[in-house]
């Protein structure tokens, strides 16, 4: 059963069309002010008990003055100082011309404050004191009521007060339009942030896509290739490296699925839960590498300290990222060292190796690798360097900062 509408929804309604027909809103306003004006014409505002209603008939040229200026004010928001300008006329002609006046001077109050509310101050100010001048002035002179006459100070007081009402609608207009557009303005500010901090996990996620997969598959294919190399002659030394495929395999896949982990919604299946990779799993990481026929040494200073998890992935992450490297890169025969030295408020990751400096330094300008090292060094603050070694081989360094926060958890 459809409720009926309320007299609250019936104005809202009503208010909604006339701000859509602002010429039907200035219709039936000029028809309001000319039912006025008339009303007002048959009244005697001195009559011997206070104003009598009916005690005097307003003039033919009155009449037709006051049908002027209503039909003129209905393009008040047209054309609003062309409108003042015909009202004020046709009420100074008024003022001339009758005796008393009839209250023409309306419409032009009405439409002072149509152009107060729809211009700036200093044209309200301006526009204001000449309306207000002129139509005193000549009411003052051509009455035949004293100067000072309650009708005469009604004319100053009432464009007055028309300019100060448009001009007080005006300012308040502009400040909720301002509020409005502040509004807007954070909402789109907050969209913007939201998108940037999405495209910044983007990227991290596929730095760590990257580095995983990377590292994985360069393990995966030096184990297949030392598999089918030996599968006919040594099938022991075959079936231990698939062994290894299968393991780093394994690997690869728990840590996509954690990473990938963290795309899930809040209605999804529950992410694992297993922690990131740090310096704690360094050891398994080397003896993989180890296990795909890689000479890796190791020299660290942390003595277990612990790191923040930002920085300690990082420096997980650039060690996976420039031992892959190395063993795509550098030759089967090279060796890598590596060393984590805390130096002050900083941790310190160099990775070393003896390959041919040229075929490393490739790395660099050809792939993404070294790129994604960059960036989560510089996320952190910290800075990354990479280069051809004097005697052959190739170089990368990790300087990053360590919070002071962290530093007591250490």
């Amino acid at each position: 059963m459809t409720a009926l509408p309320t007299g609250a929804g019936r104005l809202d309604r009503a208010r909604g069309w006339l701000r859509e027909h602002p010429l039907a809103f200035d219709a039936a306003l000029a028809f309001g002010v000319l039912v006025c004006m008339i009303g007002m014409s048959f009244a005697d505002p001195h009559g011997p008990h206070g104003p009598t209603f009916g005690a005097r008939t307003p003039q033919p040229h009155a009449l037709v003055l006051m049908l002027l200026a209503a039909v003129v004010l209905v393009y008040r928001r047209r054309r609003p100082m062309a409108v003042l300008a015909a009202t004020g006329t046709l009420s100074a002609v008024e003022f001339v011309a009758g005796d008393p006046p009839a209250p023409v001077v309306m419409t032009a109050v009405v439409a002072l404050y149509t152009v107060a509310s729809r211009t700036d101050r200093p044209t309200t100010w301006r526009v204001g004191l000449l309306s207000m001048t002129v139509l005193t002035a000549t009411a003052m002179l051509f009455s035949s009521a004293p100067w000072y006459s309650q009708e005469n100070i009604g004319v100053f007081a009432w464009t007055g007060m028309a300019a100060a009402a448009g001009d007080a609608v005006r300012s308040r207009r502009a400040f909720v339009d301002a509020m409005r557009e502040r509004a807007e303005r954070a909402e789109r500010t907050r969209e913007e942030e939201a998108g940037r901090r999405v495209a910044e996990e983007r990227l991290r996620i596929a730095r760590d896509l990257h580095d995983v997969v990377a590292h994985h598959i360069a393990l995966v294919n030096v184990q297949a290739g030392v598999a089918a190399h030996v599968m006919d002659r040594r099938p022991d030394q075959a079936k231990e490296a698939l062994g290894h495929v299968r393991e780093a395999s394994r690997s690869a896949l728990n840590e996509l699925r954690a990473t990938v982990g963290l795309l899930r919604q809040s209605g999804d299946p529950e992410a694992p839960t297993e922690p990131a990779p740090g310096l704690a799993a360094l050891d398994q990481l080397l003896e993989s590498f180890r296990h795909a026929g890689q000479a890796v040494e190791l020299a660290r200073t942390d003595h277990g300290a612990t790191l923040p998890a930002a920085v300690d992935l990082a420096v997980y992450r650039i060690i996976q990222e420039a031992l892959t490297n190395v063993q795509k890169h550098a030759g089967a025969a090279a060796r890598a060292e590596v060393s984590v030295v805390w130096v002050g408020r900083t941790v310190e990751v160099t990775v070393l190796d003896s390959g041919t400096g040229a075929a490393s330094c490739a790395a660099e300008g050809g792939g993404h690798g070294l790129i994604g090292m960059r960036e989560r060094a510089t996320a952190l603050g910290g800075t990354l360097t990479a280069g051809p070694r004097f005697n052959g081989g190739f170089r990368v360094q990790a300087i990053l900062p360590i919070k002071a926060h962290a530093e007591g958890d250490a």
